[in-house]
């Protein structure tokens, strides 16, 4: 098997690059800069790169059905959203009267074509917790509570398996789906990541396999079905955030990254911190699923 190769990079510098996604519509590559509230969209082919200034934070998106409009989690809630334009549609806001003691965090969109979405906390001091939504049509259902910073939304390819972390507790946990009402129940650790790491941002491939950005762990790590290591891809970057297969093969790894917290130190030993790194493997990922509106 070949090995896994860091081809590219794109030099962004993110203060908080997350939720990158492969579009095989337009043959490129969408990731959003949180704190920055910037959505960014890299066309593979003619390497350009398009910046789109956004309204408010953007934790998560998805595709769909309708060309040109995302589904996104804003800071403030659910909306379908056009960057071409900046339209926005607001469909839900479910946590706006807590005044901004959480936002909307990591999300995606199940194979059914529902968008799941969580909100972290963002005040510790308010007595909050965060929730974890799904959104089917125009209803929204809360389905996981008190939650800190929801991440590793993802499902197995027969949407059998349900993944999820809430960062801080280290774990990713793996429930039974019910794929045609949406019901998760059963959780169960999958994997812990060793203090001080957290499990950030995860994709399933081909094959079933699940792997995860480690936060602060300077890695990304393919994990078998039964939770045991199967590949380690150490990266130059120690804030690794998300990752995404894509390409016209869906074998090109896509890991965004953050430079947020990092000091003047640490940002002289990692030049690529907050750039969006491209790696060649020789395993494939799924396409993504688009929103049904």
């Amino acid at each position: 098997m070949h090995p896994i190769e860091l081809i590219d990079r794109v030099g962004v510098r993110n203060t908080l690059g997350e939720c990158v996604l492969w579009d095989e519509r337009q043959n490129a590559v969408w990731w959003t800069d949180i704190l920055e509230a910037r959505l960014f969209r890299y066309e593979l082919a003619q390497r350009q790169l398009t910046t789109f200034t956004l309204p408010e934070w953007l934790g998560s998106f998805g595709f769909t059905e309708r060309e040109g409009w995302l589904v996104c989690a804003f800071a403030t809630g659910l909306a379908l959203y056009r960057p071409e334009t900046g339209e926005i549609d607001w469909l839900a806001r479910p946590e706006q009267h807590l005044n901004g003691a959480t936002r909307f965090n990591d999300g995606r969109v199940d194979r059914q074509g529902r968008f799941w979405s969580g909100t972290k906390v963002e005040d510790t001091q308010a007595g909050v917790s965060g929730s974890l939504y799904c959104l089917s049509g125009g209803t929204l259902t809360q389905v996981l509570t008190d939650l800190h910073i929801p991440n590793s939304i993802c499902w197995s390819p027969d949407a059998s398996r349900f993944y999820f972390a809430d960062s801080p507790t280290h774990t990713i946990q793996v429930f039974d789906f019910e794929a045609a009402s949406g019901a998760v129940t059963n959780g169960r650790t999958f994997i812990q990541t060793p203090a001080p790491y957290e499990p950030d941002g995860s994709i399933v491939d081909a094959e079933g396999l699940l792997w995860n950005a480690w936060w602060g762990g300077g890695r990304v790590v393919r994990y078998a079905h039964d939770g045991s290591v199967d590949t380690t891809v150490h990266t130059p970057v120690s804030q690794a955030t998300c990752v995404a297969f894509g390409g016209k093969d869906l074998n090109l790894l896509f890991v965004s990254s953050a430079t947020v917290g990092m000091s003047k130190e640490q940002l002289e030993r990692e030049p690529d911190a907050g750039n969006l790194l491209i790696y060649q493997t020789p395993y494939r990922g799924l396409p993504e699923v688009q929103f049904k509106i």
